[in-house]
């Protein structure tokens, strides 16, 4: 079966796949944006779980369960905060994609849905982030095909563009 890759506008805690991905803080308990509406929605399970983790730096990610969500598992990933561009933050995105699906792929997860990793309250540019994803998980899923299907999952209407054309370019 091919690998699939959709952009969709929507709420990424209301997906039933095997895994959605948590835009975090370095804490991991919570915070505003996509991070708050996914540990309301999961329950206080989530945050409890999340406690034990210890943090997670900037570009790595740690997984918990899903608690009341209709995903299985949730990934948190720490993306940069954008400084202009000049302080790695290129790279540092990057980072959160590749561990992201590599955590996915040890751990048996066959589908997953991605937020917009860093472009709210961290200010990265949704043109150039939605690139760096696109590019990443492109490279990652032609080498690793247990992973079948990712969905972008795109809060608002100028992000779902920027998804979308980023996708409809092709290789990046």
């Amino acid at each position: 079966m091919a690998a699939v890759i959709e952009v969709l506008r929507g709420d990424i805690t209301e997906l039933a796949v095997d895994a959605i991905v948590n835009a975090a803080n370095q804490t991991l308990l919570g915070g505003g944006g996509v991070d708050g509406a996914i540990h309301r929605a999961a329950g206080p399970g989530l945050l409890a779980e999340c406690a034990l983790l210890g943090g997670c730096r900037t570009g790595e990610a740690k997984i918990t369960r899903g608690h009341r969500l209709p995903a299985k598992h949730v990934i948190h990933t720490v993306g940069p905060v954008w400084h202009g561009g000049k302080k790695g933050e290129p790279e540092l995105l990057a980072r959160c994609y590749r561990s992201v699906l590599a955590l996915a792929e040890r751990n048996g997860i066959g589908s997953i849905a991605f937020p917009s990793i860093s472009t709210g309250a961290f200010g990265y540019p949704v043109d150039q982030a939605c690139r760096i994803a696109m590019r990443e998980t492109v490279d990652f899923m032609e080498k690793h095909p247990s992973i079948g299907r990712v969905v972008f999952v795109c809060f608002d209407d100028g992000t779902f563009e920027e998804y979308m054309n980023a996708r409809n370019e092709g290789p990046v």
